[in-house]
Formats: C-alpha cells, structure tokens, sequence
C-alpha cells in the first residue's frame, strides 16, 4: 500500500450501523420534529423539494433523504472541503469543520442508509440565489450552514423565495452562546421579514412565512408527537410560540444502516473471541499457579526438608538456635 492509500485508509470514517454513528450535533428531540413535519405534511399531500443548506457529515440530512417522495428532488449545499469564499468563514471552517468534513465522508455516511445521493452542490450556500434553485419549489428546508449574520440573512433569503407558501424552514444554533449571528439574522426576520415561529428546541427554530396555527395546533393536540414530549407555550409581540424540551426518552430510533447486521455480527465475533481469550488467560494463570504450589508441596516433601521440620518440631529452641547460628558460621 502507497503512503497515499494508506493516509487514505487511516482517515476513512468507520461505516456507521446506527444514526448516532454519524459524527454531528442533531438530538432525537430535533430529528423527531424533522419526521413530524415531513410525515405531516406526506400525509396531507403535500409535494415540494427538500433543501439542506450546510450538512457536514450527514447526520440531518439522511432523515431529511427518508422522506423523499416520487418526483421530488432533495438538495444538499454544502462547502465540504472546498475553499471558503472570504476570510471570517474560512476562519470558522478552519476552527469547526476542516480536519473531519469531506465530501465523500458525507456520501459514504449517506449511502449507508439511502440507495442514492442526493442532489449535491459543493459551492457556497450565496450560490443558490438568483435562480440557482427554483421559487416556491421546497417545503422543506433546513440551514445549517455558515454562523456568520451576513451569510444567514442570505440563506434565509433564498429560502423565502425558495419555499412554498406553507413551507417549513429550520434554523440551526439560533439562540448558542458561540453563533450571535444566527440569533440576530433569525429574530430579524421575525420582526422585519414576517417569518412566524411554529416550534422552539434548544438548538433549532423552526417557522414559516405561511400560517403557523394549524401546525401549533396539532403539536399541541400531540397529533403523531411522542408521548414523552414536554410542551409549553410562550407568546411573542403577540404571537404565539410552541417550546419542546429536549428530552424525549421514548422516541423510536431511526431505522438501521445498510451495514448494521454486519457490524452487529463482527462485534459479537470480537466480543466472543475477545471472552474466549480472557478464559485462557485465567485457565494459564490458574494452572501456573497449580504448577507453583505442586512445586512446593514437592519440596516441602524432600528428605533433607522433612528432617528439617522434624528438627525443629522436636527440639528444644535453644539447640535449634545453636544449631542454625553453626551453619551461618
């Protein structure tokens, strides 16, 4: 193997069995309202394209890829690891991103779960608008790409125009410590550009420049919400705001990897193997440690070494004494 295949081999990302696998930062509570507002609107007959807007390893994405119907396109931009287009995001790819984020690491982890890619664009997310994508084409889209305000207003753009009118746009990290430029882009375009809140989590604000009440309504009503979701309702400049907490315990995982009863089969190999390899080692240790008190049962039961015991069972200490100090001298 060349020093290239095997850099190569050595920074191949481990095929993952489960969702929580692929390397990323998208809690069950998130991904259940993902399927929740695609099933819904799947069960409502409502058809549109999926947009994904920064993707990194492809943890949110392979959800967003399961609720792909016939003659939808689902599209993925993403930098990767290309160059970023100006110094503040290259700044932040260098800082988060750059040492695990590659395309292909993105297309293994999805065709792990999904028979084809989506629609890939490598190129900045600003690349989108002007007619890249087409209007009112989307019912779903999530952003989830640069940090930067400057750039979020500009996805957020490019989703009003990309989205149907009662489309669903999601927004990565609006209120963290670390990304003031998504809160700001965010609430923004609540006060200035009609976006309407649906749901809160602790990671993603999801909304829509329709009408948010009868979404509302059914999380509310919990029409298909897990059971263990804790719901409360806040109002905002006199709008209303559903808030879910971020501890569903009993949501259903995300269905298997293609690689999943393979890799289950080789773990339990290895732990069998590795069990099987503990055993002898113990049975080794134990009959060694056999072999060492044989040896001094046999010793103990040598001639000179009985008399030695007999002598000093049955003379007095004081001869004993003189005895061992004659044969140190």
């Amino acid at each position: 193997m060349t020093d290239a295949a095997l850099r190569t081999e050595q920074h191949r990302p481990a095929e993952p069995a489960v969702l929580d696998d692929v390397p990323g930062w998208f809690w069950d509570h998130d991904r259940h309202l993902f399927e929740w507002f695609l099933t819904r609107q799947e069960k409502a007959g409502v058809t549109g394209d999926l947009l994904e807007m920064g993707a990194y390893l492809g943890r949110s994405a392979i959800v967003i890829g399961g609720h792909l119907q016939p003659s939808e396109t689902f599209t993925v931009c993403d930098l990767f690891d290309s160059d970023a287009p100006d110094d503040e995001n290259a700044a932040e790819m260098e800082m988060s991103y750059r040492r695990t984020l590659t395309r292909s690491a993105f297309e293994e982890n999805y065709l792990s779960f999904h028979d084809e890619l989506p629609e890939i664009i490598q190129a900045p997310t600003s690349s989108l608008a002007g007619g890249r994508i087409p209007a009112g084409a989307f019912r779903f889209i999530h952003i989830d790409a640069s940090h930067l305000y400057e750039h979020v207003v500009g996805d957020l753009q490019v989703a009003r125009v990309a989205l149907q009118p009662e489309g669903v746009v999601v927004l990565d990290d609006y209120r963290s410590a670390h990304t003031p430029g998504v809160a700001a882009a965010t609430w923004e375009a609540v006060f200035n550009h009609d976006l309407k809140p649906i749901v809160l989590t602790e990671g993603k604000f999801y909304g829509t420049w329709g009408d948010p009440e009868p979404a509302q309504r059914d999380l509310l009503d919990r029409v298909d919400l897990s059971e263990d979701c804790d719901l409360t309702v806040e109002v905002l400049n006199g709008r209303r705001m559903v808030r879910i907490g971020n501890n569903p315990l009993r949501i259903a995982p995300f269905r298997p990897s293609r690689h999943h009863d393979r890799l289950a089969a080789e773990a339990a190999r290895r732990e069998a193997e590795q069990t099987a390899e503990e055993e002898q080692r113990a049975q080794r240790a134990a009959a060694a440690d056999l072999d060492a008190r044989r040896a001094r049962a046999a010793e103990r039961r040598r001639p000179v070494n009985v008399a030695k015991r007999v002598a000093g069972d049955l003379l007095p200490p004081v001869v004993t004494s003189a005895i061992r100090r004659a044969r140190r001298g």
